[in-house]
């Protein structure tokens, strides 16, 4: 047994492990039904105007708007029909004054024509129309380029592909997005317990949890996991598992990082490159472990579930940000009063994971190796190193999930 040594703050790991990693610069053409939440690599500009043409803006009749000007509802003002124009159609006449065409929503405006009255505001008799209401000149009418200036910037280099920039990419034609490529983070499991699910498991194994949890909490923060499976608890196993890992751009290993015997991850590390820190003062999570080697970052987690995944949410998912270029998780909070009292550590942040019932949180936290701390909790409230109790009714703040 090693007992860990001198811890660090949260604060003093998390600044060492966004220090260690850096945006991917790799760039890849992807389709843009595929583009959703990546990264754009390029200014795009748009090279067609947006409408077209102008367009009708309501299903009704184009007019030359002074027509409609007597226009009232006891008065109106009756033009003729010279034409029916679907939204995909393409005007074959004029609309002088006293005529009008008939148009459907998108359709492209004929010439002399500079406004739309919608079918509410009308009556048609065969050919003839009547208008109940006047209209000015523009009003329901999409201009040429109104939503997209032909040579305008549609998605600027840096740019997070949100479903309405997805569109946007769309409606100027273009059928592919040039984005920087997701990191790609290698995922070990140590343990000679672990058993992968869908297999048998007797007494003295446990399922696979955590590279799970790390394969999902890496997908949703930008990056590609890649399993490697199991590795077994002996030094050239760990070695010969990490070298083959260092191919893709960042490392993460599930159990190994504690104090017992077979822990050997932090020696491995510092055979192969560096050791930054082994422990943290934080509950749960404590025995977490960061290196370096050949310059690229392997994070060791605890082997506890609700350890691992806690650390995959504090760390993880910022140093993965960083590296997609996305901007930091988005933190949702609200303030409840708490449902019972919780007693902390002094001299360690703890994190306690809480269901939200009936508008008060309630402790969910069982215990580090307890999936279910996290699976069935909303969130967790965050107690400072220098507070020991937090009494039931006071006001927490709890950072949803």
């Amino acid at each position: 047994m090693r007992p860990l040594k001198a811890l660090i703050s949260l604060e003093e790991a998390m600044h060492i492990a966004m220090d260690l990693v850096r945006p991917i610069e790799r760039k890849e053409t992807v389709p843009i039904l595929d583009a959703l939440r990546r990264v754009s690599a390029e200014d795009v500009h748009s090279s067609i105007d947006v409408p077209l043409a102008d367009r009708a803006g309501m299903d009704g009749y184009a007019v030359v708007a002074r027509d409609t000007f007597p226009a009232g509802k006891f008065k109106p003002v009756t033009l003729r029909r010279i034409e029916t124009l679907y939204a995909d159609g393409v005007p074959r006449k004029r609309v002088a004054s006293g005529r009008c065409t008939e148009v459907a929503t998108g359709s492209t405006l004929p010439k002399g024509a500079d406004a739309v009255v919608m079918v509410e505001d009308t009556e048609r008799e065969r050919d003839l129309v009547k208008v109940y209401s006047p209209v000015h000149p523009g009003e329901n009418v999409s201009g040429r380029g109104e939503d997209i200036a032909r040579k305008s910037l549609v998605v600027g280099e840096g740019e997070v592909l949100t479903p309405a920039k997805v569109g946007a990419l769309a409606a100027i034609g273009m059928p592919r997005a040039r984005v920087y490529a997701r990191p790609r983070v290698s995922i070990l499991t140590t343990g000679d317990e672990v058993v992968p699910p869908g297999k048998p498991i007797r007494a003295g194994q446990v399922y696979d949890i955590n590279s799970h949890t790390m394969a999902s909490v890496v997908r949703e923060n930008g990056g590609d996991p890649v399993s490697l499976g199991r590795v077994s608890d002996r030094l050239e196993s760990l070695r010969a598992a990490l070298k083959k890992a260092l191919a893709n751009d960042l490392v993460i290993f599930s159990g190994g990082s504690s104090v017992g015997e077979k822990d050997i991850i932090v020696d491995v590390l510092r055979s192969m490159g560096e050791l930054l820190f082994h422990g943290i003062a934080v509950k749960p999570g404590k025995p977490t472990v960061l290196g370096r080697v050949n310059g690229k970052a392997v994070l060791g987690m605890p082997g506890y579930p609700t350890s691992c995944l806690s650390n995959c949410y504090l760390i993880l998912a910022p140093m993965l940000c960083r590296m997609a270029r996305l901007p930091p998780p988005y933190e949702r909070i609200v303030e409840v009063p708490l449902a019972k009292r919780v007693v902390s550590t002094i001299g360690r942040v703890e994190f306690h994971t809480v269901r939200i019932v009936d508008g008060q949180a309630v402790p969910a936290y069982k215990e580090s190796g307890a999936i279910t701390s996290m699976a069935h909790a909303d969130g967790y409230i965050e107690i400072p190193a220098n507070v020991d109790l937090i009494e039931k009714g006071d006001v927490v703040r709890v950072v949803l999930f």
